[in-house]
């Protein structure tokens, strides 16, 4: 393997590494009270070495972008909208090794339960969705601005969010399969 490969090896646990530290040191003592020079001496980096990943500590937490979604939804073939996302999200659950499932949920959990990350999450989600849209339009065949795709999204994400809930409350639950299975249940027309 080249050095590029080696360089992207070793960016990635780094990055790692910081999301590790920085979650146990907002486990045990607060995110509020927890400093990135704290979080930078955890990972045993630099503060500087902090920012060149994430500019801010509040972006440790935020879930503006899903890389491995956004990636999967652009591979996806054109089809019914709500197909195309299960599609995209069941391709990019398998992308990801178990640990790694298991870290991001546990991120998700906690910025959905803290109120200065709830708030920046609320500030970011305008341009997911509208990235997450204009990708969809076009596997969709329809105008972004299509409201029925608005529509689809809501329910889709909506749906998510209720199992992402629930895997909260029982981490013993497979998140991805009953995502998957949600979003089977959703394209289906929801019949109890």
């Amino acid at each position: 393997m080249g050095t590029g490969g080696l360089r992207e090896r070793k960016k990635a646990r780094t990055r790692e590494a910081i999301l590790r530290e920085a979650f146990r040191l907002f486990r045990e003592r607060g995110y509020g009270a927890t400093t990135i020079e704290q979080i930078a001496e955890a990972a045993e980096i630099s503060p500087a070495t902090f920012f060149r990943y994430f500019p801010t500590k509040e972006d440790l937490a935020t879930l503006d972008r899903f890389p491995p979604l956004m990636e999967a939804l652009t591979a996806q073939p054109p089809g019914a909208p709500v197909a195309v996302l299960r599609g995209a999200f069941r391709t990019a659950f398998a992308t990801l090794p178990a640990e790694e499932i298991a870290a991001g949920h546990a991120r998700e959990v906690f910025a959905a339960t803290v109120p200065e990350l709830v708030t920046a999450n609320l500030r970011r989600s305008p341009a997911l969705v509208r990235e997450i849209r204009e990708t969809l339009a076009d596997r969709a065949g329809c105008a972004p601005d299509d409201p029925r795709l608005r529509d689809v999204i809501g329910a889709v994400f909506g749906v998510v969010a209720m199992v992402w809930l629930q895997w909260a409350e029982d981490p013993a639950l497979d998140g991805p399969a009953e995502v998957d299975r949600a979003l089977a249940h959703l394209e289906s027309g929801l019949p109890l």
